[in-house]
């Protein structure tokens, strides 16, 4: 591995000041952009331990052959240089925003003598006033549709207007009232420009404004008696109020804003933004992030602010007030840089109740299953899956693809409740009915815990192998496949060296050789072998690690659950099991009636006793095991001497005289 200590700047040489920095490769070529509030604490941090950097910043440094750097004045001059420098080298190292799908944008060319309104994806444009982004295509059409007739501006393309022109005769919309047909100078330049401002107002937010301008016109036309004209405004006030039903209002106060949320995991996170203006939802976006160092919250919004925020693509993109999870480090300068793009102030703020706060939620709940979705796109690709299992086949070098893949882990809290589960993955994907939960006793720690339960699950499969010999190990009888009758061909176990070690000492006591054997441990996400000395690192992109992870976090999930419920269920009974004559059954019958040991506690003897199968007796018993023996002390009797303070009935004095 390269040394990062060849190129590291000498002491004393880096400035104590906000800057932006850049790391090159031997060929010169940028591979990462990065800013600091002081140069000299981050870039000293690049040259640490190698190990204990994150792997992706780790294999940064150790790739990169120079480092430089430039001084600005400010934070927010940091900013804007490091944006530049983004743009300018795409480093390799740096995060990107990709979108997950393309979006489609209402777009209207005002760069045009007569503008035209359309629906655009891609990169957006100079001279074009964009709204949305749309989930889809068709909500524009239809929301365009309505407000043609209110507002008939030019749909057509160059060539259609073009050749409706030379013929002198309009397209189907100019027929229908849809188009104010300026191909064939029913209107001029002017009074069509007028007509798509009107549109960019409303579709800005000026929605009260053009309803009760119509209104007023509507009563005018009324009152002279021209009942067509006023019919026909009447219909266009229609066409406007459906077209703005279809804008959820979520703030009543006009707000505008972007709302964003990330839903994430060690490799990727999910970003989505709902775009409000003038209190409605006019759009959402979202993009899926690979994490190219070990990135907090913070630093996702950060990134997000720049990237998203940066592009020279008009002051509306920038909005009012911006809603986050977190607020970065830098969230003043952040606000400051986002004022100067947006050309008035803008306010960055982390919702904590109210509307707001509840908008929120729902977007990180679709920041959520757009994560999961973008997970489910990957696993369900059966080339993807292939792939994956031929990368995890020839790093291991194993002779064939692991088919079935068993993924072990342990679950505990200081060596109490230690339960641990087993899921298993066959040609890439779950199979939930194989999925077992081990509930271990005995184990003093996680190395134990895995050593017991590794050699009961292949204690059972000798015992089945043995057992059926050479038939069928689907059972007859119920058709399903005997229980650890089938082997996997790979065993991953949750953790490093230690655990692989301990899990293989185990397969080798039970002879067990024709199964192979990994541990992936969590922070650097590295594949351990037995008796390597060091990790096997597979590529950050690489498909089979993407499928490891996968594994080793659905093992995680499915052992925690486990051991939460048994948690839960101990710390509900615990207190019920010490009455003597209180089986399971009338347990569950307690807990049915009152919720809670704690409400069963409060409540009076009388009342438990009505529980059937509880008698006068056993509410006693259970009064007495719940409640502190001074709670159940009767009132002394008035005139009885009490014990004084400091001292309890029944204590003797501290010299020890009775």
């Amino acid at each position: 591995m390269p040394d990062p200590s060849t190129y590291r700047p000498a002491p004393g040489t880096v400035p104590d000041a906000p800057g932006v920095y850049r790391f090159r490769d031997p060929t010169g070529r940028v591979i990462y952009v990065g800013k600091a509030k002081s140069l000299r604490s981050r870039l000293n941090s690049y040259f640490a331990d190698p190990w204990s950097l994150h792997v992706r910043t780790q294999q940064m440094v150790t790739t990169a052959a120079s480092v430089d750097w430039i001084t600005v004045g400010t934070e927010v001059e940091a900013l804007q240089q490091e944006y530049t420098w983004i743009k300018e080298y795409d480093p390799r190292f740096n995060v990107k925003y990709r979108d997950d799908k393309s979006y489609p944008y209402l777009a209207v060319t005002l760069d045009e003598e007569y503008p035209r309104l359309q629906v655009m994806r891609g990169a957006k444009r100079r001279g074009v006033r964009y709204f949305g982004p749309y989930s889809h295509a068709w909500a524009i059409r239809e929301t365009l549709d309505l407000l043609l007739r209110v507002f008939p501006a030019r749909t057509c393309s160059a060539g259609v207007f073009k050749r409706a022109g030379q013929i002198g005769r309009p397209c189907l919309l100019g027929y229908i009232g849809k188009c104010s047909a300026p191909c064939v100078g029913r209107v001029g330049a002017g009074e069509h420009r007028a007509i798509v401002e009107d549109f960019c107002d409303f579709m800005a937010g000026s929605t009260d404004t053009m309803v009760r301008r119509l209104e007023r016109e509507m009563q005018a036309a009324s009152a002279e008696l021209e009942f067509e004209r006023a019919a026909r405004l009447r219909d266009d006030l229609a066409a406007l109020r459906r077209a703005m039903e279809k804008q959820a209002v979520v703030f009543g106060d006009g707000t505008d804003a972007d709302v964003v949320a990330f839903a994430e995991d060690p490799l990727e996170a999910a970003v989505q933004v709902f775009h409000v203006r003038g209190g409605r939802i006019r759009g959402q976006r979202g993009w899926v992030v690979e994490k190219t160092e070990d990135l907090s919250t913070e630093d996702l919004v950060h990134h997000f602010c720049t990237q998203v925020y940066g592009a020279e693509t008009g002051e509306s993109d920038v909005p009012r007030e911006l809603l986050v999870p977190a607020l970065p480090l830098d969230a003043e300068a952040l606000t400051d840089w986002l004022a100067q793009h947006r050309g008035s102030r803008v306010t960055m703020r982390v919702p904590q109740r109210g509307d707001k706060k509840a908008l929120m939620d729902t977007v990180a709940q679709n920041a959520a299953q757009a994560l999961a979705q973008h997970k489910l796109r990957r696993a369900g690709d059966l080339t993807t899956r292939s792939k994956a299992l031929d990368e995890i086949s020839e790093a291991l070098g194993m002779g064939q693809a692991p088919l079935r893949i068993e993924c072990y882990d342990v679950s505990q809290i200081q060596g109490t409740d230690v339960v641990a589960s087993m899921v298993v993955f066959e040609d890439g994907l779950p199979r939930k009915s194989e999925y077992r939960r081990f509930a271990v006793r005995g184990a003093s720690d996680d190395l134990s815990a895995l050593s017991e339960v590794l050699r009961r699950r292949f204690t059972r499969y000798l015992e089945a192998a043995a057992e059926i010999g050479e038939g069928p190990v689907v059972d007859p009888e119920t058709g399903k496949p005997r229980k650890f009758a089938y082997p996997p061909q790979l065993v991953v176990v949750d953790g490093g060296e230690p655990q692989v070690n301990a899990a293989a000492a185990v397969l080798a006591d039970l002879g067990i050789t024709e199964v192979a054997l990994c541990g992936l441990a969590k922070r650097l996400e590295e594949v351990w072998l037995p008796g390597d000395a060091f990790p096997v690192i597979l590529p950050r992109a690489s498909e089979g690690l993407y499928l490891l992870q996968r594994v080793r976090d659905e093992a995680h999930r499915f052992a925690i659950t486990y051991h939460r419920q048994r948690r839960s269920k101990r710390m509900t009974t615990s207190a019920l099991d010490a009455v003597p004559g209180l089986g399971e059954a009338r347990r569950k019958a307690l807990l049915a009636r009152f919720g809670s040991v704690k409400r069963l506690a409060a409540a009076e003897p009388a009342e438990i006793a009505t529980v059937p199968g509880i008698g006068p007796r056993t509410a006693a018993a259970i009064i007495a095991a719940l409640r502190p023996p001074r709670e159940q002390q009767p009132e002394a009797q008035a005139g009885q001497i009490r014990p004084s303070q400091g001292e309890s009935a029944g204590e003797q004095p501290a010299d020890g005289s009775p």
